[in-house]
């Protein structure tokens, strides 16, 4: 398909390796180093760029501005991105955004995170939560003291097996798949591979629910992305295969809190209606992916969001794991990478890691990870509080 003048297209993307909290460089740092290998990508030096935004939570205001000093001080509008686990696509899709709108031709989207060991917590605790709604729609409907998301996640798994019996093992041979396919990823922070059965015999985090393994770990990361208009493509000579075809984000409707349903509060029905608005506006369904990378902080996250994107029926995820075709040989390879599983979690940087793989697929350059066949790549990101943004990416040219 041609490339037209108003395409948004990727034209460069850049990642550094995921790194267990205290053992990453500074935010600044990997970020400017992500900005860096996206512009070497690219083929373009950064005085190209019109406006850049750059996403990350645990930081103070104008950290961007910070990274991306490093790189060059040219005046341009930099704006800071703050929207939980889907940061870093929030800063994609206000960069798809400016180009779409003919505001700018050539936009950096990065994102950066140094995180801390241990658990998410609040940082303001002498301010109302944004949380607090979801706290509460939570505590009604989940009855465990743990940590505040392997409450919400594990919740909600539990809902999907009461409802349409899953089981732990479902869980477990998700986690398990996304361990193989981390295994082939350099840049992943865990590349052993296990099996569903030392899966199921790590620690117990919640009885029937949850193993320790099951859960994404905080790490420290960065990724960027440099998104060019067709027009600007072809007058310097940039890279063209991989364009985005559609995008849509989405936020909470009341039903997240009235439907009583901890899938419901974690974000599916953000996660249906952004895929449905992509689907609508691409003329993509979900049966044309081949490839997907989606936001699997929990395996639990990952089996309610499948039938969420509608990459399987409702009800029919254990059914679409257990014929595999959540993988390679399957209908669709889910995330190839590794996932937030394995590859890890900085929460700025996650949205922006999963155009950099997905992005590496349809150019045909993922190396033992690639998809054979795939024009279209879909991503997922949620973030609790909460916003869910859906990405379509084609081969253009």
């Amino acid at each position: 398909m041609a490339v037209s003048d108003q395409d948004v297209l990727i034209a460069g993307v850049g990642m550094i390796p995921f790194t267990k909290p205290g053992q990453s460089a500074p935010y600044d740092e990997m970020g400017s180093t992500a900005i860096q290998l996206a512009l070497q990508d690219a083929g373009i030096s950064y005085d190209v760029v019109e406006q850049a935004y750059a996403g990350f939570v645990y930081g103070d205001s104008c950290s961007g501005q910070r990274a991306i000093y490093r790189t060059g001080m040219s005046g341009i509008p930099i704006v800071n991105v703050n929207n939980n686990c889907s940061t870093g696509s929030t800063a994609l899709f206000l960069a798809r955004q400016a180009i779409a709108s003919g505001a700018a031709e050539c936009v950096l989207a990065v994102g950066f995170e140094e995180m801390r060991p241990g658990a998410l917590g609040n940082v303001f605790a002498d301010r109302v939560s944004p949380f607090t709604a979801f706290d509460d729609a939570c505590d009604a409907l989940v009855d465990v003291d743990l940590p505040v998301a392997l409450r919400f996640f594990g919740g909600a798994g539990l809902a999907h097996m009461e409802k349409y019996g899953s089981t732990l093992a479902d869980f477990a041979k998700v986690r398990a798949k996304a361990s193989r396919h981390a295994a082939n990823n350099p840049l992943s922070i865990f590349r052993n591979i296990l099996t569903e059965e030392e899966v199921l015999a790590a620690p117990v985090i919640w009885p029937g629910v949850m193993t320790k393994l099951m859960a994404c770990p905080p790490t420290c990361g960065a990724a960027a992305a440099i998104l060019v208009s067709g027009r600007l493509a072809r007058r310097l000579g940039l890279r063209t295969e991989v364009r985005i075809a559609a995008q849509a984000m989405t936020t909470d409707r009341p039903n997240t809190f009235e439907a009583g349903d901890m899938m419901y509060v974690v974000g599916k029905d953000m996660t249906r209606r952004a895929a449905e608005a992509v689907y609508e506006a691409s003329g993509v369904g979900p049966k044309d992916i081949r490839v997907a990378e989606l936001h699997d902080c929990f395996a639990h996250n990952e089996v309610v969001t499948y039938e969420g994107l509608g990459l399987c029926g409702e009800g029919e995820a254990a059914k679409f794991i257990a014929d595999q075709d959540n993988t390679y040989g399957g209908r669709v390879v889910t995330n190839p990478s590794g996932g937030l599983l394995s590859k890890g979690h900085p929460l700025g940087a996650t949205g922006l890691a999963q155009c950099f793989e997905l992005t590496q697929q349809l150019r045909g350059a993922a190396g033992a990870r690639q998809v054979e066949g795939a024009r279209h790549a879909l991503q997922h990101n949620l973030g609790l509080g909460g916003a869910c943004v859906v990405t379509l990416y084609e081969r253009a040219a």
